[in-house]
């Protein structure tokens, strides 16, 4: 999506910014040093589910605030897959306007409490601002969107977009993750009557069963469904699309537009010798069932877990650091990754590894499992591992693992957690046969409008990328959105 630089410019002309640009002069801004968000001291957040980081004091973002250089072309914007108006909401939590600083980030995002804790602000806005050039650290925007965000909810005075006039035009929404939940806020705003469908019991999809509660309390999640909820957003649970109901029975019920948003929830094991063996388990159902389920919580909560001793978790992704995380703080003695590269290919957050070293993970790079070993009763007991290489780069532009022959070796283990990747969810397209997907089974867009091969159906997130971030799915979201107002005017 485009940035209108026109109507950041009207906004940046406001007297009371032209008033704090000459506050502070830009010399004395860079000067200071970015505040690090103070966190929980590792060896004792790695024994509970409660968040991580603690988020700044009012000061504390005031100050980092005040790094902000308000440039005339913020390139941080161009970095947000939802360009959302980054220098005008940071320029609010200077003048100590919060609640304000919480507004101007809702008109282009739904989830920013979401967002700002689990967003790769360091690949993305981050990653583009001004400060990069100068050899400094960036401004902490994502600390600083997190900052607003939980100072509304902490105050109660919880704001909502403004709305235009209900048209009565039915829209659905397949899934209530990122992707979904965005898509549902911007065709409320623009004044449909927008329900979305939600095969789980609890709304929020990987956000609620994907990722866990010391990265995302659940608490923030239904607080912004809460918000769109108050915007008039129907949420319907326990309802699968394309079983409950038929598309086609959803259109005879007056819906004219559809976006697919069901992820990618199917997952992916590498095909090995002893991989069904007991306690071996895919980091989709290792995370539902502590996330979503609350086994962490057993017996309180019906749904159990096995807390191993020593634990694997193979992979280098976000959902690999959750699913060793969870481990340790399950209880495990030796909570390890491995992954058959090396950590500078890893795709994970580089502030989750930190965070994952510090809690005393252990870090088996360079290797690869080749087998599982079971004992008499079919438990996982000993995994076989290969060291590695690394040769030219592939096409992901990582350099290609190659096996070192003779290095083979075993490491016991109790349990193990496979998150490898992810498949997109195989429900939606074998309900719609016409319904165009790739080899991959993902469906196939246009990425300019996310339209699918069925007119009146878009897609995005992780259904349609395979496995990727929040704020991507979101990003999605908006061009959805955005071209199915267009859609549905134009076929009125």
């Amino acid at each position: 999506m485009p940035v209108d630089y026109n109507e950041l410019k009207k906004d940046r002309d406001a007297e009371w910014r032209e008033e704090l640009r000459k506050k502070v002069s830009a010399k004395d801004r860079s000067s200071q040093e970015r505040i690090k968000m103070p966190e929980r001291p590792p060896q004792v957040r790695n024994k509970d589910f409660f968040e991580v980081p603690e988020g700044f004091s009012e000061e504390q973002a005031v100050v980092e605030a005040s790094r902000c250089l308000d440039c005339p072309t913020p390139t941080c914007i161009s970095g947000c897959p939802v360009n959302i108006n980054i220098p005008g909401f940071i320029k609010e939590i200077e003048r100590r306007e919060f609640l304000q600083a919480a507004k101007v980030l809702k008109r282009t995002n739904a989830l920013p409490a979401v967002c700002g804790r689990v967003c790769p602000q360091e690949s993305q806005c981050e990653s583009k601002c001004i400060y990069n050039r100068m050899k400094k650290r960036p401004v902490a925007i994502g600390a600083l969107e997190r900052f607003s965000a939980d100072y509304e909810r902490k105050t109660g005075n919880i704001s909502i977009p403004e709305l235009a006039k209900n048209n009565n035009i039915k829209v659905a929404i397949v899934g209530s993750g990122p992707a979904g939940l965005t898509v549902a806020g911007e065709m409320a705003k623009l004044g449909y009557d927008v329900t979305v469908f939600e095969a789980l019991h609890e709304f929020g999809g990987v956000l609620v069963y994907g990722i866990p509660e010391f990265r995302l309390p659940k608490e923030i999640v239904r607080t912004e469904i809460n918000s769109l909820e108050r915007m008039g957003v129907k949420m319907v649970k326990n309802f699968i699309v394309g079983r409950t109901s038929t598309f086609e029975e959803l259109k005879n019920q007056g819906y004219r537009a559809f976006f697919i948003a069901s992820g990618a929830g199917l997952p992916t094991f590498m095909k090995i010798p002893g991989e069904n063996l007991i306690n071996i388990y895919s980091s989709n159902e290792y995370l539902t069932r502590v996330n979503l389920m609350k086994a962490f919580r057993f017996p309180e909560y019906d749904t159990p877990i096995v807390k191993g001793k020593n634990v694997a978790v193979i992979g280098g992704g976000n959902t690999a650091m959750d699913s060793v995380r969870t481990a340790k703080r399950l209880g495990a003695e030796r909570a390890m990754i491995v992954y058959r590269r090396s950590e500078s290919e890893m795709p994970a957050r580089i502030e989750e590894i930190h965070h994952a070293k510090e809690e005393g993970i252990e870090f088996l790079n360079l290797n690869n499992p080749l087998e599982y070993i079971g004992d008499a009763n079919g438990r996982v007991k000993q995994m076989k591992v290969q060291k590695m290489g690394l040769g030219e780069p592939d096409e992901s532009g990582r350099r290609r693992p190659q096996p070192i022959p003779g290095s083979e070796y075993l490491i016991d283990v109790d349990t193990v957690v496979v998150g490898i990747g992810t498949s997109p969810n195989p429900l939606i397209p074998a309900a719609l046969p016409q319904l165009e997907v790739t080899k991959w089974k993902t469906v196939v867009v246009n990425e300019k409008t996310m339209q699918t091969s069925i007119p009146e159906m878009f897609a995005g997130g992780d259904i349609v990328r395979g496995g990727a971030t929040v704020i991507l799915a979101m990003g999605d979201g908006k061009i959805a959105a955005e071209n199915m107002h267009l859609f549905i005017q134009e076929n009125k």
